[in-house]
């Protein structure tokens, strides 16, 4: 048994039709407001409830547990926050619980009253394992404009949470969002492997020193690579060693501490290799000094692409990585990565930039830009795409799809999740 469920009987008042309400101290009770449901915050669980116990109405609030004596193991007698409560709805009254001048708080036991056919699809969604997830058997059922429209709002969820750490990099950097962008991109450039390291090494070089020497890519390259430590290696070739003095230069010049984090090359393809990845990063801002505004003012994919279509220096001709040489091949960023890199980076940032400076938040161009792109296809998404073909149509489905997997039903969340409410509705 879990509190949502709880929480779900009594915001829709999922009673036995034919029962009469009375609180455990034997009074007759009915409800006028459930009140509003505090999902996000401290304190009760339903804020401006109003019922009528006997001849007497009440106004507050109403606080929900699996057990009354739970009142006291949250010390909730000892928070301010619940002194109106007017009303302890639980499943066992296993104690009494009485108000600070000693009055008893009334109480509803859930566990005699609820609606049966509601507890068994409970039971059935909860308690029998799934294969997958557990509305397996209902997800290919559900209507299709109500399962685009809950993948739509779990996308925005995805956006807010991303805005976290967009959030927390724009404090630490005085609202400075071009070295935010810096940053990010320094993290996703790094991918799954490199990104913490290459998110910390970004934090290891003020992005006013990159703003200064984008005219010269070598200097771009010597501060990306030698922060990193990857230029810390003996050789005999001047395009490397000229970019280990460019490095001590740059580092006594600005007093650079260099990450403590080194990059890995280990099971990475060599196109993910971090010397390449990082000497791909530094043609980008050599490219575009203006990067943040230029990608804030575009709203096409195919303007993004041209922003990130880079040219490296005769080195990375021959070369993945500073200690090896290869067989010649021009390297560029692929449209794959591209489109990584519009995902994690470019839209959540557009997301957060235009929340953040109060411009109006356009949803229409960002899912308009997402869905221009590819579905991503990995484990958690193909669960869906098993149960219901077509699910995963773009970026923007294949992104909701991972926050609703990870996020509702690995978690068990089905009482949170729009689905999960429809099912124990018989709603679907």
């Amino acid at each position: 048994m879990q509190e949502d469920f709880l929480h779900h009987v009594w915001q829709y008042q999922k009673f036995k039709s034919s029962h009469e309400l009375k609180t455990n101290q034997g009074e007759n009770l009915q409800i006028l407001s459930v009140g509003q449901h505090n999902q996000n915050q401290s304190g009760p669980d339903f804020f401006n409830a109003k019922i009528k116990i006997g001849t007497q109405t009440w106004a507050g609030n109403v606080e929900i547990h699996l057990k009354s004596s739970d009142w006291y193991a949250h010390q909730h007698e000892n928070d301010p926050a619940y002194d109106n409560v007017i009303l302890h709805v639980i499943w066992d009254d296993d104690i009494e619980i009485y108000r600070k001048d000693n009055s008893i708080i009334p109480s509803l036991s859930l566990k005699d009253i609820v609606n049966s056919d509601v507890f068994d699809r409970y039971e059935q969604l909860l308690k029998i394992k799934p294969q997958q997830i557990n509305c397996e058997k209902n997800f290919a059922n559900f209507d299709d404009f109500i399962l685009q429209n809950w993948l739509e709002r779990v996308y925005v969820e995805r956006l807010e949470r991303k805005s976290e750490l967009i959030l927390k990099l724009l404090h630490q950097n005085q609202n400075n969002w071009e070295a935010v962008l810096f940053q990010l991109l320094c993290k996703n450039f790094g991918l799954n492997v490199n990104g913490s390291a290459f998110l910390e090494l970004s934090k290891t070089i003020p992005y006013i020193v990159i703003a200064k020497h984008y005219q010269k890519i070598e200097d771009l390259e010597a501060l990306l690579l030698g922060q990193s430590s990857l230029l810390s290696i003996e050789t005999e070739t001047q395009y490397i060693k000229t970019l280990q003095q460019r490095y001590q230069y740059l580092k006594h010049k600005y007093q650079l501490r260099p990450a403590k984090e080194k990059p890995q090359f280990f099971r990475l393809r060599p196109d993910n290799f971090p010397s390449l990845r990082l000497a791909e990063l530094a043609a980008v801002y050599h490219r575009q000094p203006q990067l943040f505004q230029n990608l804030i003012a575009t709203q096409d994919k195919n303007e993004i692409y041209k922003l990130f279509d880079i040219e490296l220096p005769e080195f990375w001709k021959t070369h993945y990585s500073l200690t090896k040489k290869s067989k010649p091949k021009p390297k560029r960023l692929s449209q794959n990565f591209i489109n990584l890199l519009i995902i994690n980076t470019i839209v959540p940032l557009k997301f957060c930039y235009q929340k953040q400076t109060k411009n109006q938040l356009n949803y229409d161009n960002l899912f308009n830009l997402i869905s221009d792109l590819k579905s991503e296809h990995n484990s958690k998404v193909e669960v869906f795409e098993n149960l219901r073909p077509n699910t995963n149509q773009n970026a923007m489905y294949s992104q909701a799809l991972l926050q609703l997997k990870t996020e509702y039903c690995d978690k068990n969340y089905c009482l949170k999740c729009h689905l999960g409410k429809r099912i124990l509705n018989q709603s679907v």
